[in-house]
């Protein structure tokens, strides 16, 4: 019983991660859309948060992890 307790931990964990990283992806591709003369410096943050991103969401996928399932 105690390790399907870690792993809901460990999965709620990462959806907040997964959530968390979401919000600034977004936020920071907002701020360089805005911007008349983005810099390399926002599209390095933009692209890095992107990658973030994608890296929680396959980890997600390969979990089966459900946002559904976790936050009811």
């Amino acid at each position: 019983m105690g390790r399907k307790k870690r792993k809901r931990e460990v999965d709620e964990q990462l959806l907040d991660a997964l959530f968390a990283i979401e919000r600034e992806w977004k936020q920071i591709r907002t701020i360089v859309d805005k911007s008349i003369e983005p810099t390399g410096d926002g599209f390095y943050q933009q692209n890095l948060a992107q990658a973030k991103y994608l890296f929680l969401l396959r980890e997600a996928r390969r979990r089966k992890i459900s946002a559904i399932r976790y936050h009811q």
